[in-house]
């Protein structure tokens, strides 16, 4: 298998930002369900030995949630969770998110899954990733329509944290929570500073030379086609066909 996938690129600018050291450290993650981008990240950092700990709602087996969603819960409540994957229908500037859906209240336009926990998730986990492979007009919108979930809060609103970044299939944003706005930190092969703009609702801060995403190093590629595939294939089959060209044996 030669050249890098979009998808592995992803997972490795996921594994570069949950492993930034300028952010609180991340020692265990939960990845909710049908996620595999971000499941695939969270691999890769274990697989370059990183010691940290995975709970990954979607896996089909060593699942160490017994009761669903309700553990997760506890576990963020308590202060136990570090870092979380959350994504929208629709992503503003200030990166708050809709799972609801476009349109009047209750989402009367198109219908969008749910907010589910997002919210709770958003305000209690010390680090969100923002995750939308599609970068369009559409989804990251000037304001969003219903506020499922919202990216920063008065001040005497006790939350623990808010997003740390913005990635999708175009680019990567850092969110600046002291000022609720985006700027933009890479640009993935082939965009520029002005095809992001001209792809995106909402505003954001950019300098004249905005960095090309690097690609996964070889190191890296390994992994995620190895080891990090091996953990995968259960849960994931078709995307680990589809992205790294493996099949579960018969």
């Amino acid at each position: 298998m030669s050249g890098v996938q979009p998808e592995e690129r992803l997972a490795a600018v996921l594994a570069r930002l949950i492993l930034d050291p300028a952010a609180p450290p991340a020692r265990h993650i939960a990845v909710g369900a049908a996620s595999p981008i971000p499941a695939a990240a969270c691999w890769l950092v274990a697989k370059s030995g990183h010691p940290v700990r995975l709970s990954l709602l979607h896996k089909r087996s060593g699942n160490p949630f017994t009761e669903g969603s309700r553990e997760l819960f506890d576990l963020t409540g308590q202060g136990r969770i570090d870092l979380f994957f959350l994504g929208g229908g629709q992503i503003d500037g200030e990166a708050n998110i809709n799972l609801i859906g476009t349109g009047e209240w209750p989402g009367a336009g198109v219908r969008f899954p749910g907010s589910f926990g997002s919210a709770f998730m958003y305000f209690m986990t010390p680090r969100t990733i923002l995750f939308r492979e599609e970068h369009s007009p559409r989804v990251l919108v000037p304001r969003v329509d219903i506020v499922s979930a919202p990216g920063v809060s008065p001040p005497d609103v006790f939350r623990r944290g808010t997003a740390q970044a913005l990635v999708t299939g175009r680019c990567v944003f850092r969110f600046h929570p002291d000022r609720a706005r985006f700027s933009l930190e890479s640009v993935h092969p082939g965009e520029s500073v002005a095809t992001i703009r001209e792809a995106t609702g909402f505003d954001f801060d950019a300098t004249e030379e905005v960095p090309v995403t690097p690609d996964p190093t070889t190191e890296e590629l390994d992994l995620l086609r190895g080891p990090v595939c091996d953990e995968m294939l259960e849960t994931y089959p078709e995307f680990c066909a589809r992205v790294f060209g493996r099949r579960m044996a018969a």
